[in-house]
């Protein structure tokens, strides 16, 4: 097979690492904040999901993430960026790829898009509890792994399209050395999929904290079995303690249960 110029000869295996961060803060995190803070029903934002873009805290934290990237030693830094379609992501790639040295790529991934909550969209916690009881006690009855909103998605149906998106990084990327930039329910979806997780499991590491914005999740290739990842960090907030920037996890704009 004709090696592809540039990144030596194509091959199926892990990626020797995986780098994994959620966006930095967006307009909707800062929304979601303030409505939970005024116990207000509905989160006060105009645009649709996909298209709320980062806050000016959140460029910042993307400019971390990136400088913090850059630092790495050569053999480790990201030569491909694959990105959730939504703007909050991709402006996130994006100042991260333009503080890495070379061309590093930016690829629009929908498969990493964030979880879908359908009717539940745009309101709080409160908000849905009170406009929606039945679905409330729906979840309760399900849990939040397979509860799926009307219209919307449970966590196991954004595990479908993540698995896809992880066979696609053996089978097409083992070349290179991604970082996905996505959302919190994504990163924990990733995590399941790639340690072969059960739900008990990834609602245990759920309930421990909110995923950072802009922490840092790595693997690397497990070097007593060269076909499996080994975790080397989660939620890693070095980036952003090293540039002395804040570091929040508000959920993002629509926050009603995920």
């Amino acid at each position: 097979m004709r090696a592809k110029p540039g990144r030596g000869p194509r091959r199926v295996g892990w990626p020797s690492v995986v780098w994994i961060s959620r966006h930095g803060q967006s307009a909707g995190n800062a929304a979601a904040a303030r409505a939970e803070a005024a116990a207000s029903p509905v989160i006060d934002i105009a645009e649709r999901d996909a298209d709320v873009a980062l806050s000016p805290l959140g460029e910042r934290q993307g400019a971390a993430l990136g400088d913090w990237l850059a630092e790495r030693p050569a053999d480790q830094r990201p030569t491909l960026i694959l990105s959730s379609p939504y703007q909050r992501a991709l402006q996130t790639a994006r100042l991260v790829a333009a503080r890495l040295a070379g061309q590093v790529p930016v690829v629009a991934d929908e498969r990493l898009r964030e979880k879908d909550l359908g009717s539940l969209d745009r309101l709080t916690a409160r908000g849905w509890a009170e406009r929606y009881p039945e679905q409330a006690e729906a979840r309760r009855r399900l849990g939040k792994f397979y509860f799926r909103a009307p219209g919307g998605e449970s966590w196991a149906d954004v595990i479908l399209r993540v698995r896809s998106a992880v066979e696609e990084l053996q089978l097409r990327y083992a070349h290179e050395r991604p970082l996905i930039v996505a959302h919190q329910v994504v990163v924990l979806c990733l995590r399941y999929v790639i340690e072969r997780l059960d739900e008990a499991e990834i609602l245990r590491i759920d309930a421990q904290g909110e995923v950072a914005n802009c922490s840092v999740t790595a693997y690397a290739v497990d070097d007593d079995d060269p076909s499996a990842l080994r975790l080397k960090l989660y939620n890693h907030v070095a980036p952003l303690q090293d540039a002395h920037e804040p570091i929040t996890s508000a959920t993002d704009a629509p926050v009603a249960p995920r």
